[in-house]
């Protein structure tokens, strides 16, 4: 008898993790870092331009600060390949596969509710069902691990193209009760009305929406599974930078066209807005490609992978080691100076912890 050797499991891209780890660098008090240092070369100012896209716009429009949400969705998209791989190939498919998907999708919702639920105030008067990127990450993740599983390549872009499709006919074209139709105003909107519905007095009392959302979260997570099949397939480097650099372009059209009739509104998630950002995540997932996978400069992102090898501890910690509360606690009062460099210093103790745990090869997964 003859043995068949095993297929090799998938090779790690480490650029998914740095640019897990630069995502997750901003929302980790990593913000003020880059403000403290562009305070010191303008001269204590920051230009207006740049002030835009450190923040959120108010409602239309798009900055810097709004690719925070969709890339970490794309991000966990383009890892699913290399997972679902890994875990056939080493004979960890199946019914216990599945069982993986559910429990990850519970542990994440429960997360979510911590993080911004208020799930553990124990107070069912404060308590957000659905109001948390991670669930987000839930929804879209399970819907994409379901079309991963049981349809072909084709059937996963034609899954794709048809939850941006429908969701975006939906809030155009479907009236909102007591409002009319192709209403995308904060209060009246019919993704603001499905959550004001659904969720009722457990809905968080923000602009944002999450129920009928979801349409729009599963297509970004499924455009990220688009990237990390390219990445995973057997073409060479070069013609998958070319093909992450062509669908990144062909979505930024496509979102840019679109929002011309389906504005481009991160709170609402609108399709276009879903294809202007996976556009961004495309580019930036093929810059960092070329740059540590291809050309092989790795040391700088080192910073970057220590955070992105544990990114749910990295997004659920920082609230806990923030110095700005411990001094409020404390009854102090923070200047504008002093709470920026707290939060400086709130930044670097969560680094030397993710740094420890790496060393000591502890990484939280779900």
């Amino acid at each position: 008898m003859e043995s068949t050797p095993a297929k090799p499991l998938p090779e790690r891209i480490m650029s998914i993790d740095v640019l897990r780890g630069f995502d997750m660098f901003w929302i980790a008090n990593g913000k003020s870092l880059f403000v403290a240092l562009v305070l010191i070369v303008c001269g204590g100012t920051v230009p207006g331009w740049l002030d835009y896209h450190l923040e959120h716009p108010e409602w239309n429009g798009f900055s810097a600060w709004d690719m925070i949400m969709p890339l970490f969705l794309f991000i966990v998209g383009a890892s699913m390949p290399f997972a679902f791989q890994r875990r056939k190939e080493s004979g960890k498919g199946g019914a216990r596969l599945y069982l993986k998907i559910l429990r990850r999708v519970a542990i994440l919702w429960v997360l979510g509710m911590i993080a911004q639920g208020h799930l553990l105030t124990f107070d069912i008067s404060k308590l957000h069902f659905y109001s948390n990127t991670l669930q987000s990450i839930a929804s879209g993740y399970l819907v994409a691990s379901l079309v991963l599983l049981h349809l072909p390549l084709a059937g996963q872009i034609a899954v794709t193209a048809f939850l941006l499709l429908f969701y975006g006919l939906l809030m155009m074209f479907v009236p909102v009760p007591g409002h009319g139709a192709w209403l995308l105003t904060p209060d009246a909107n019919l993704a603001m009305w499905v959550d004001k519905a659904v969720l009722g007095r457990f809905r968080d009392g923000t602009h944002y929406t999450w129920v009928l959302s979801s349409l729009g979260f599963s297509a970004t997570v499924l455009l990220g599974v688009h990237a990390g099949q390219i990445l995973l397939s057997p073409r060479t480097q070069m013609r998958k930078l070319y093909w992450l650099i062509g669908l990144g372009l062909a979505c930024l059209a496509a979102g840019r066209v679109w929002g011309i009739w389906l504005p481009i509104i991160k709170h609402i998630w609108t399709s276009s807005m879903a294809l202007w950002a996976a556009g961004w995540s495309f580019l930036l997932l093929a810059a960092f490609y070329a740059v540590v996978d291809m050309m092989g400069f790795r040391k700088w992102a080192f910073f970057f992978m220590i955070i992105g090898m544990n990114s749910i501890v990295a997004y659920m910690v920082p609230e806990l080691i923030n110095l700005n509360m411990f001094a409020g606690f404390l009854g102090a009062k923070t200047t504008g100076v002093l709470e920026l460099a707290l939060d400086m210093l709130s930044f670097v103790i969560l680094w030397l912890v993710l740094y420890f745990m790496y060393r000591k090869r502890l990484f939280v997964r779900i």
